[in-house]
């Protein structure tokens, strides 16, 4: 039996996924899609995950799209367009379950995270790398477009002609520049990245579900309406959070001065 695509465990309500295809530099197959949207399913269903860490095995976060298989679907006569549309289609769709997976994301980058590897870590909400990662598009190289989201997103969270200067030049710029543009939090040496990570991690998962839920919606949501209506839609979602079993629970535990219990809801 082939070893899986995609690792999943579970430490202390944080749900670590690492692509594992270490041979293919984690490039994104049919197969790997599939499981990462399984794993996004599950940790959906699952109360106890409180936080999730997209990782990887071997020396690259990821180099993107699975070149072999697109060159695989070019030869396969009549069904090539329809057997890239799905495969496309579905890189889209998982990317966007990870987006807005209800509990927060952590992209460990611990090597290079180019093209579709670029597009997973847009989708969490923190980013820590290590100093020798290196970020970039490249589809322009290979003649592709960024179908896992990377012309919406990029130009959001590093700016327009930054993102369209990697989309363009198909240049790699290292993880201190990214940092420097916003996307990546934090930078390790690659013997501490897994350790920080899970201290980050497990921090959020002491957190209140609940609230960091609606926070993620809060601020995405709000990215997408002007000021004045952003805040008026905050108002709205604090006014119901303030009946929240999780809002009673944090005051009450500053109240007695001990630890909140938090259970979502």
């Amino acid at each position: 039996m082939s070893p899986s695509s995609l690792t999943v465990e579970h430490q202390r309500g944080v749900a670590w996924l690492r692509l594992n295809r270490p041979q293919a530099l984690n490039s994104l197959s049919p197969e790997l899609i599939k499981e990462l949207a399984e794993a996004l399913r599950a940790i959906e269903d699952d109360k106890t995950i409180r936080a999730c860490v997209l990782a990887s095995t071997g020396r690259a976060f990821s180099t993107g799209g699975d070149l072999k298989a697109l060159d695989a679907f070019a030869k396969s006569g009549e069904s090539a367009g329809a057997l890239t549309a799905a495969y496309m289609e579905s890189i889209s769709t998982t990317l966007r379950k990870l987006e807005v997976l209800r509990v927060p994301t952590i992209a460990a980058v611990n090597g290079m995270a180019l093209a579709g590897g670029l597009e997973i870590a847009l989708c969490c909400d923190i980013v820590v790398a290590v100093e020798e990662a290196m970020f970039g598009d490249g589809h322009a190289k290979y003649g592709l477009l960024p179908g896992g989201g990377g012309s919406v997103r990029l130009p959001r969270k590093i700016g327009v002609n930054r993102a369209k200067y990697l989309m363009l030049t198909g240049q790699n710029v290292t993880a201190r520049t990214m940092m420097e543009w916003g996307l990546v939090s934090e930078i390790h040496p690659a013997d501490q990245l897994e350790h920080r990570t899970r201290e980050i991690a497990e921090v959020i998962a002491q957190n209140s579900p609940l609230g960091m839920r609606r926070m993620k919606q809060l601020v995405d949501d709000g990215l997408q309406h002007a000021v004045d209506v952003a805040l008026k839609a905050e108002q709205a979602v604090v006014a119901v959070h303030n009946f929240s079993g999780d809002r009673n629970e944090g005051l009450s535990a500053f109240r007695e001065r001990r630890r909140p219990v938090f259970v979502g809801s």
